[in-house]
């Protein structure tokens, strides 16, 4: 495979690229590895694990019982350091919930969330100065994978609810309709730009209607700034999550085109060397966590709790009735078989990758999660 090369970046990653991970070339469904030992957990069976090849639209999320893994305090104090491009946005709120109620405590963790763009985030993680980031695996993910650093997905984070209309919105000019959008040339604001995850279901989306990846013109913006760039005419479109979207939703001059693929997280938890071979304890314990807080306060409609939507509201900071009018997310720590290929193959319909695709097995690890939850493939 030739190198990819995405910008300064890209080229940091490669000077920073470190040895290769325990977990290299292990199977895609991260059975055993490196010797260590998975057991069976209390409170978490059959449903614990679903197959990674089911991407139907209906899944039924893995899930333990409430209060499950339990935890297992490490014998030392662990400090790590979680970068995210938000700490607003709905999808991170298994994260402060854990932080919070006293999660990742209880594992003998000591974590900070960090806000910082996954384009500022990657460096650190390869220097180590952050120990996981809550993002995606976008092209530039790919492009450090590819150029040597050792970096893999370890846990998912969601996919929505079939009524949620997070995902691609436009804003309509004349003689336009939600059925045709001519979308070739049009700007589109997103908070990663040109190689974001988004790519795989725009893509879908964008062929109804007459345009393709590499015809949009992309701006990056600021997670608070996609909106209001979209409404005072910034851009032409935008991706929209939830709750954002309600803002415009209804508004006769906005269409929504397409979002993300139901039962299919698109992102979640990246680890880099740290946390895959020098900490594994601290990899394990950490998803360990963070799947407990799932199980315990995110596995069912967890919108029909007033009491937790007001909860979520201070946590999260947006307005309560906003947040009680979008469907709840579908929580879902595991990730689909086949996933960092398809993206792959947008990212370069959009020329922000080159060379052969990384094959799963140097982008994914189920390692880690299934160990957390006592599953042996």
């Amino acid at each position: 495979m030739r190198p990819r090369m995405y910008g300064a970046m890209t080229a940091a990653l490669l000077a920073l690229a470190a040895c290769s991970s325990p977990y290299e070339g292990d199977s895609a469904t991260g059975a055993d590895v490196d010797g260590r030992t998975i057991r069976p957990v209390e409170g978490c069976g059959r449903t614990s694990w679903t197959d990674p090849a089911d991407r139907s639209p209906n899944r039924v999320p893995a899930r333990c019982e409430p209060g499950a893994p339990p935890a297992q305090p490490l014998p030392e104090r662990r400090s790590l350091t979680i970068a995210t491009g938000t700490l607003s946005a709905e999808y991170v709120a298994p994260l402060q919930v854990a932080l919070d109620k006293g999660e990742f405590a209880k594992e003998g963790l000591d974590v900070q969330l960090k806000v910082l763009p996954t384009p500022d985030a990657l460096p650190l993680l390869a220097k180590g100065d952050v120990d996981a980031l809550w993002a995606a695996p976008e092209a530039a993910v790919m492009n450090g994978i590819g150029g040597g650093f050792d970096i893999k997905w370890v846990a998912g984070n969601f996919s929505p609810d079939p009524a949620s209309k997070s995902g691609l919105w436009v804003r309509l000019k004349d003689g336009e309709s939600a059925q045709s959008v001519p979308m070739a040339g049009r700007t589109l604001g997103t908070m990663i730009g040109k190689g974001s995850v988004i790519a795989y279901p725009m893509e879908k989306a964008l062929k109804k209607h007459g345009g393709g990846l590499a015809e949009i013109q992309y701006r990056q913006l600021g997670s608070a700034d996609v909106l209001t760039a979209l409404e005072n005419g910034g851009v032409d479109s935008a991706w929209l999550l939830d709750p954002v979207w309600r803002k415009v939703d209804g508004e006769p001059e906005y269409a929504f085109l397409g979002g993300q693929p139901m039962g299919e997280p698109l992102g979640g938890m990246l680890y880099g060397r740290t946390l895959l071979t020098e900490d594994v304890d601290a990899g394990v314990a950490l998803l360990r966590a963070y799947i407990r807080t799932l199980n315990t306060y995110f596995a069912t409609d967890y919108k029909q709790n007033a009491t937790f939507v007001t909860y979520l509201s201070k946590l999260l900071k947006p307005d309560k009735s906003l947040l009680r009018s979008t469907p709840s997310l579908q929580m879902d720590w595991e990730i689909r078989a086949g996933t960092t290929t398809r993206l792959q193959s947008a990212y370069a319909s959009q020329g922000a990758i080159s060379g052969e695709p990384l094959p799963e097995s140097r982008t994914v690890t189920r390692a880690l999660y299934e160990e957390a939850v006592g599953h042996t493939p």
